[in-house]
C-alpha cells in the first residue's frame, strides 16, 4: 500500500486540519505519512515503534511530511512517554495493522485510552476475517472490535471504509470516540 492508498483509507475516519495524534505501531510510516497529510501542517503526529531502524525511517518521514512528527522508539503495549504531552491530550490515536500483534488488544487499548481528550477517536485498521497467523497473530476481526473497544473505555466503533487486502481477504478500518467518563486519573501513567 502507498501513502496515496493510505489516505484513501483514513480519509473518513480521520478529520481534516490540525490535531495531535499518535500513531502506534507506526512501522515506517505508510500510515504516518497518511495522517501527517490529512492533518497538514498544523498538525502533530507522535509515531511510535519499538524497531529502531522503523524509528529512524520515521525521522526521515517528519523530515517529509506536511505536519510535524515526532519519532518516539517504544513499544506501545508497555507503559511510555511522549515527549511534551500529559494524559487527556491526544485528539486521536491510529493503529493501523498493529493490534493484531498484542494478545490482549483490550487492556492495552485501555492503558492507552488515557492519552485521549473527551472525544478524541481511536482509529483501527485491521483484517476482517483472518485466521491466526505469524504475521496476524491475535485477528480482530470487525465483529469482535466493539466488544475490545467497550472494554477499553470507547463507544462503539463505526466502520468507515473497507478495502481487499493484497494479502487476502478484507481490511476496515473502524473509529470509536472517547468517552468523558472513560477519563483518566492525573498521574496515571499509560
Amino acid at each position: 500500500m502507498n501513502r496515496s492508498d493510505a489516505v484513501n483509507l483514513l480519509a473518513a475516519a480521520i478529520p481534516r486540519g490540525p490535531g495531535v495524534w499518535a500513531d502506534l505501531g507506526a512501522g515506517h510510516g505508510t500510515f504516518t505519512r497518511a495522517l501527517a497529510e490529512l492533518l497538514g501542517p498544523a498538525g502533530r503526529v507522535y509515531a511510535v515503534d519499538r524497531d529502531p531502524g522503523a524509528t529512524a525511517a520515521l525521522e526521515r518521514v517528519g523530515a517529509q511530511a506536511g505536519a510535524r512528527v515526532v519519532p518516539v522508539q517504544a513499544d506501545f503495549t508497555a507503559p511510555f512517554e511522549l515527549p511534551g504531552l500529559g494524559l487527556g491530550t491526544l485528539d486521536g490515536m491510529l493503529f493501523a495493522n498493529a493490534l493484531h500483534y498484542v494478545r490482549d488488544a483490550g487492556l492495552v487499548l485501555a492503558r492507552l485510552a488515557r492519552w485521549l481528550r473527551p472525544g478524541g477517536r481511536v482509529v483501527v485498521i485491521e483484517y476482517d476475517g483472518r485466521r491466526a497467523s505469524p504475521w496476524v497473530p491475535y485477528p480482530i476481526p470487525s465483529a469482535r472490535l466493539p466488544e475490545v473497544a467497550v472494554a477499553a473505555g470507547l463507544a462503539p466503533p463505526t466502520i468507515t471504509a473497507t478495502r481487499r487486502s493484497a494479502f487476502g481477504g478484507t481490511m476496515y478500518v473502524a473509529v470509536a470516540e472517547s468517552r468523558p467518563e472513560g477519563r483518566a486519573r492525573p498521574g496515571a501513567r499509560p
